[in-house]
Formats: C-alpha cells, structure tokens, sequence
C-alpha cells in the first residue's frame, strides 16, 4: 500500500497532472491481500488524486475480494476469438458487479490478424516460444485464420477487421485495445467499429473458429 501511494505521487509529478483517471495494478502481488492494494487506492480517491480502481489479470475471486473494498472499473486481461478463457467464470463475475473488460491481445499478437506467415518472427520475438506459433500448432491456427478470411470477404472486411469486430460485439461492456506500429494497420483497426456483424454472422464466425479450437 506505501508503495502504491509512492508511485502514484511520482505518477503524477512525471505527467504534469492532478489526478489519474484509473489506477490499475498491473499483475497482482502475491505477497500483498488484494484488499489491502485496493484499499490504497481507496485512500487516493478519496484524497482527489485517482478517479478510478482498475484490476489486470486477475481472477473471479480476487476480482470479489478487491470490489468488496472499493467498486471495480474494469479488468484488463486477454480476450480475442482464440483466447476465451475469460468466459467461464471471470466474465459472468465481472458482469455481476458491473465491471467492464478492458481487451488486449485481441488479435492475439497478430496471429489472427490475417497478415501474419509462419517464419516471420525474428530474434527476441516472443511468438518465437508461443506455443501458438510452434510447429504442429501454427498450421492448425492458420487454418483457422483461413476460415475466418472466408467470412471477412463476404463482408468486405479484413480478418483484422473481423476479428476485432466480434471482441466488441460480444458485449458493451468490453473495449478492444489494439496495438498498432504502422499507420496503415491503424487505419485498418479503425476500420473495424464500421464493421457489423449480425446474429448470422456470429454464427458463421462461431462455426469457422470454434471456442477452444486454437
């Protein structure tokens, strides 16, 4: 909790401002109670410097725990079309209390991004020791990303487009984040609040990649 507060007033002092809107732990502490981390922040609402409680990668009980000190603004953890873990028991928690889901990896570092070949990752790459992109996974995910260019097609869209559009169509409550180091890749995830997709084509993006397929 004392470092949290320490951290915080060097926060603010780096971005020349009076408050934060959200404070979000990154990782949790296994060292330190939950409530005693969403407590400080507590402390720091009430004191005017932080508007809001935010969690990352954490899960359905400790999500409990830390709203029963403080209400929770949202949870920032991995969902995309391949990573839906999060369903079975972290998103029902989160609905229940009214948090929203801050969505990374929502392109699951490019691999359903529909730009991304096998070979391409260089030294230092983290997708050279993802077992997503390993020899006897990487062909099957790419079949995937095949069956969901089909779909894109049909829609006039990219499987970017498609990809990020389903994060977001599963709920108003969830915002996909998407990282971008090209201005044309920007343009392109931009592209995807453009794009919707109806009851059918839930269904048909359902079928083309199965929940646990990947």
């Amino acid at each position: 909790p004392i470092a949290v507060k320490n951290f915080l007033a060097y926060t603010l002092q780096r971005l020349g401002v009076d408050y934060i809107d959200i404070y979000r732990p990154a990782r949790l502490d296994p060292n330190v109670p939950i409530e005693d981390t969403v407590g400080a922040i507590s402390d720091l609402i009430k004191a005017g410097y932080v508007r809001h409680v935010g969690l990352s990668e954490v899960g359905a009980d400790t999500i409990r725990r830390a709203a029963a000190v403080a209400p929770i603004a949202d949870l920032q953890i991995e969902y995309s079309l391949i990573s839906r873990g999060i369903e079975d028991e972290i998103l029902p928690a989160t609905r229940e209390l009214g948090i929203s889901i801050t969505a990374y990896g929502v392109l699951s570092r490019g691999l359903i991004s529909g730009h991304w070949q096998k070979g391409q990752q260089g030294a230092g790459d983290f997708r050279a020791v993802s077992p997503r992109f390993q020899e006897g996974n990487i062909d099957e995910n790419l079949a995937l990303v095949e069956e969901l260019r089909k779909i894109a097609t049909l829609k006039g869209a990219s499987v970017a487009q498609v990809a990020i559009a389903w994060v977001a169509a599963q709920g108003t409550d969830i915002v996909p984040v998407v990282g971008a180091r090209r201005r044309d890749r920007l343009t392109e995830a931009l592209g995807s609040r453009a794009v919707e997709l109806t009851k059918d084509d839930l269904s048909a993006i359902e079928r083309a990649v199965p929940k646990g397929a990947a």
